[in-house]
């Protein structure tokens, strides 16, 4: 079987492939087969009337651009990209891809992405930084795709686009520092599309246009998170943002230590940075929060003295079991200044198992281990001992106006 390979590889090589100046060209049908290795020294030039399928092992060690097709066709093919100076990556037509390796230590900056690279297996990002956002290209992570290795070493400066069902982390950065950023996995097949920066948002969104609560905003870094996918009903959405000292001010990891830390995002309509809340993560340096819009986000310290205006107490041990003692989720309202309160429960995975706009024992409206979301785990929706994410919002009296409140936290569900 394998002669059979390396002849067919053999004969596409002498009729499609033209070697001049160490380029490798393909103006016909190149098909590298699984099992065999294919090793290009110089430039990869895929012609408009060139087809190149890979389930194989390719290695790229100089440019490559697609001005016709790029594919494979079995759930194999390797493309590598290794070289020992920097590498443009271009093409006026879209590469598909199953597993890249990115592994060039020529520059911190080696790759040069203007073309267009969707990958369908895994994203090895062993080594040296995928720059598009200077050369206009464009990375799509499709369904199920993974990626690992990322690191400050090596990431993508610039937009990273997913598509698919499942949570994912974005391998993005800027400036020589990984600044991920991630979402839990959307309700359907959805387009996400983040970037980091690591310069101040106040330059393009004031800071001093803020919520009350909201001290002081980050001046230092901030993210995008894009849902182009969004068309109203409801769009809620998990996102994690990281921090970490070397680019996160010292007052906002502070802020994290004291649970004073929220991720806030800027609302065009309002024009004006809103608090989206947060739980923060301190083993692995990250903040999660649901929202409904999307777009410009960053963190934020809050103002101590406005964190709980209703200081509302959260009992967040769960145990249905019939005993009397935290059958379900309580919240005690000491000055009994909370209105309109808002629920939402969400499992592991970002789906919504529970809410209710008027949540208590008054109104009968309480989560006691049963979903009344979208999930269904058995006929009575019986859900199973675990770890959940809630979110809480009220409006309360200021004095001169009505104001609302945020805040998020874990509930631990057992006893069933």
């Amino acid at each position: 079987m394998k002669n059979k390979i390396l002849t067919y590889i053999s004969v596409c090589l002498l009729f499609a492939v033209g070697l001049m100046q160490a380029q490798t060209t393909n103006e016909g049908e190149f098909i590298v087969s699984e099992n065999t290795i294919l090793s290009t020294l110089g430039a990869f030039e895929n012609t408009p009337t060139g087809t190149f399928y890979n389930d194989g092992d390719t290695y790229i060690y100089k440019g490559f651009n697609n001005e016709g097709i790029v594919d494979f066709t079995q759930e194999t093919g390797l493309t590598r990209f290794v070289g020992s100076q920097s590498q443009n990556l271009s093409g006026s037509q879209p590469s598909y891809f199953y597993d890249i390796l990115f592994d060039n230590t020529s520059q911190s900056t080696p790759f040069l992405l203007s073309g267009e690279f969707d990958v369908f297996g895994s994203v090895d990002f062993y080594n040296g930084v995928v720059d598009n956002k200077n050369y206009e290209g464009t990375l799509i992570f499709e369904e199920n795709t993974t990626h690992f290795n990322t690191s400050d070493y090596s990431h993508v400066n610039g937009p990273v686009q997913k598509f698919g069902e499942e949570e994912f982390t974005f391998p993005i950065g800027e400036e020589g520092y990984y600044r991920f950023s991630g979402i839990a996995a959307p309700k359907s097949l959805d387009l996400f599309i983040s970037e980091y920066y690591f310069e101040n948002s106040d330059n393009n969104y004031p800071h001093h246009l803020r919520e009350g609560v909201i001290q002081n905003i980050n001046n230092q870094e901030y993210w995008t998170i894009e849902h182009p996918d969004l068309e109203g009903g409801d769009s809620q959405q998990f996102i994690t943002l990281s921090y970490r000292e070397e680019t996160t001010p010292e007052e906002f990891m502070q802020a994290a230590e004291e649970d004073l830390l929220t991720i806030v995002r800027w609302d065009e309509e309002t024009n004006m940075w809103i608090d989206e809340g947060g739980t923060v993560n301190q083993e692995d340096q990250t903040i999660t929060t649901t929202v409904d819009k999307f777009e410009v986000f960053t963190l934020a310290t809050l103002d101590a003295d406005l964190v709980q205006p209703c200081h509302i107490v959260v009992y967040n041990a769960v145990t249905a079991n019939g005993d009397g003692v935290n059958d379900h989720f309580r919240l005690e309202d000491e000055g009994d200044c909370a209105e309109d309160l808002h629920v939402k429960i969400y499992n592991r995975w970002g789906v919504k198992v529970f809410e209710s706009r008027n949540y208590g024992p008054e109104s009968g409206e309480v989560f006691d281990g049963f979903s009344t979301g979208r999930l269904t785990v058995k006929e009575e929706k019986n859900l199973p001992d675990g770890t959940y994410f809630y979110t809480l919002e009220y409006q309360y009296d200021a004095g001169t106006e009505f104001k609302k409140h945020k805040q998020a936290g874990y509930l631990y569900l057992s006893g069933h």
